[in-house]
């Protein structure tokens, strides 16, 4: 059967992003060929809850981890709350389904003293790709977006008068962050040497590569793990531990949880809440030496 109908819709009027369809449409490939294998069927539409149920019980015995295996079954619910509301099935098979438990994933933040060893010790060269790279570093520490939003940032999404820099966050969801005046000092050195290139394939996007064309996601990623790994141990040094770390430094200076859940883009603040367990931390540190009965006399 055609998933292009489910897939256009995520794309078109839902306005998820490429990646996440792609993503959608391999787990959905993935059922498909179990059912083709298992039922010799391909028929989605006639599917019952024990058959999805055998196809969870196959991917725990091939050790698939359980947070992949509740993503998978997320994009079938998806797939079946769509033709559910297409009137192509009745009831959904998996309107009774229970995720599988997982275990929270704590993700440790970079310390205010390993992004100023990164941003303030370590040798960025005046090169366009050095000029770049710290900018790359400071816009992620200094706005918490997420690495698909620095990707797709255009030129006009920056607005140098008023130090602001627009955000299309997921659903298109749209936010207004501001810029600090070192950040806007050194947009303004990459905006100089970005004029160059040899050749600019891409006038549009903001962040580019040495070839002219929009920087892609796995240079982004290596970029950061490839400087960070100069000034930190920890094991995961990626984008996503950055905008971790701006949260968490906003939170550890008193910044109101609204406020981060603004500039992170998050429709919840169950979302952002994620980020308060070191926060939380430092409060206590705070209150045992403050409290006049904190500590022992």
């Amino acid at each position: 059967m055609s998933l292009k109908p489910f897939l256009d819709y995520l794309l078109l009027e839902k306005h998820y992003s490429k990646l996440t369809v792609k993503a959608y449409e391999k787990d959905l490939n993935d059922f498909l060929t179990f059912l083709s294998e298992t039922y010799q069927s391909n028929d989605m539409l006639s599917v019952n809850y024990p058959e999805i149920r055998n196809w969870i019980v196959s991917l725990v015995d091939s050790k698939l981890s359980n947070r992949s295996i509740n993503r998978k079954v997320s994009a079938l619910n998806s797939f079946y709350k769509f033709q559910l509301k297409l009137g192509d099935i009745e009831m959904n098979p998996l309107s009774k389904h229970k995720a599988l438990k997982t275990s929270k994933k704590i993700q440790i933040p970079f310390s205010e003293v390993e992004i100023a060893s990164v941003l303030d010790e370590l040798n960025f060269d005046t090169s366009f790709e050095g000029i770049r790279n710290k900018l790359i570093i400071e816009l992620f520490y200094s706005t918490g977006i997420r690495r698909i939003e620095l990707v797709e940032i255009q030129l006009n999404q920056i607005d140098t008068s008023n130090q602001t820099l627009k955000v299309l966050g997921k659903r298109n969801k749209e936010r207004i962050i501001p810029l600090l005046d070192s950040v806007m000092k050194t947009i303004m050195q990459y905006l100089e040497v970005r004029k160059t290139l040899e050749i600019i394939v891409d006038t549009n996007h903001f962040f580019l590569t040495q070839k002219g064309v929009k920087i892609y996601e796995t240079l982004v990623y290596r970029i950061i793990n490839d400087y960070f790994s100069l000034a930190s141990s920890k094991v995961k040094k990626s984008p996503h531990i950055l905008r971790h770390s701006f949260a968490t430094h906003l939170l550890n200076q008193g910044a109101d949880l609204n406020a981060v859940k603004e500039l992170l883009g998050h429709s919840s603040l169950a979302a952002t809440q994620i980020y308060t367990h070191n926060s939380i931390s430092e409060l206590k540190k705070v209150y045992l030496k403050a409290h006049p009965r904190g500590q022992e006399k």
